[in-house]
């Protein structure tokens, strides 16, 4: 038993000297690590020695100081590969969560380079049906979830994006790039978009962007419906659930939230109540 418990605490040393490594992967030296654990320096130089060996450290053959080594780069690869993979098996059962609790439909909108992707769609209770299939497409000017992760887009994506042609999916739809520039400034600024039948006819929707661990919009949560229900003013009822799930998801893809503002507030802010466009 004893035997075990010193094997546990092994364990639990190893993992807290790699973790000592973090956020930037600083060289750290067999003393400053001691230190820093308040641990003595023979235990902290057995680790290091077993840690390196396995690849998990690598060792400076000037400075003798460690740094994060290769192990810990494969490990994040198949992690990483994994989430790419896994992002609709991820974000299902809070996507029909958030369907039960706003009783609309929910969509999963995962990006891809010319356009988004419906990943998932949890229809709503209602007796209108939106105009959507898992693996259809929409443009990155026109669907709420397109114009939600363009709006928090790298800007050499969002050029590319501006620089080809922006289809006009129904009237409302923006064909114009300084609108959507617009358009795009007053969605970052909110964390959400919307879109009035700018995708289909008596279809509207509210749209938050999904992080993953680099911080990039991979995906956006959505709640669609018909146009007399999903309006701008139901935005204080229906956009801080959406915002939560949106957040749940990207934190199960690893990525660290940022400190946000009070979402109501910010939702009164934006407009005093006026629907954009």
């Amino acid at each position: 038993m004893e035997q075990k418990h010193s094997t546990h605490l092994s364990i639990e040393r190893a993992l807290d000297i790699l973790m000592a490594f973090m956020p930037h992967n600083q060289e750290l030296g067999t003393q400053e690590i001691s230190l820093k654990m308040g641990l003595h320096k023979s235990t902290v130089n057995r680790l290091l020695h077993v840690l390196n060996s396995r690849g998990f450290l690598q060792q400076n053959t000037v400075t003798k100081k460690f740094r994060l080594g290769s192990s810990i780069v494969h490990l994040g690869g198949a992690a990483a590969h994994s989430l790419n993979d896994d992002l609709t098996k991820i974000a299902m059962p809070f996507l029909d969560e958030l369907r039960e609790r706003v009783g609309e439909t929910v969509v999963l909108e995962a990006a891809s380079s010319e356009d988004t992707v419906i990943a998932y769609l949890a229809e709503g209770r209602g007796p209108v049906r939106i105009k959507g299939n898992i693996g259809n497409r929409h443009k990155y000017n026109a669907a709420a979830g397109a114009k939600a992760i363009l709006a928090f887009s790298e800007s050499e994506f969002v050029d590319r994006i501006l620089a080809g042609k922006l289809h006009q999916q129904t009237p409302n739809s923006i064909t114009d790039r300084i609108e959507l520039l617009e358009e795009m400034k007053r969605t970052k600024e909110q964390g959400f978009s919307f879109e009035k039948e700018e995708n289909n006819i008596g279809i509207s929707a509210f749209g938050c962007p999904i992080f993953n661990w680099e911080g990039k919009p991979v995906a956006a949560a959505v709640v669609a419906g018909p146009s007399q229900s999903i309006m701008w003013e139901r935005r204080l009822d229906i956009v801080p659930l959406l915002m939560e799930t949106a957040s749940t998801i990207s934190e199960r893809l690893y990525h660290i939230k940022g400190d946000r503002n009070d979402i109501s507030q910010r939702l009164s802010d934006w407009g005093d109540g006026i629907r954009p466009r």
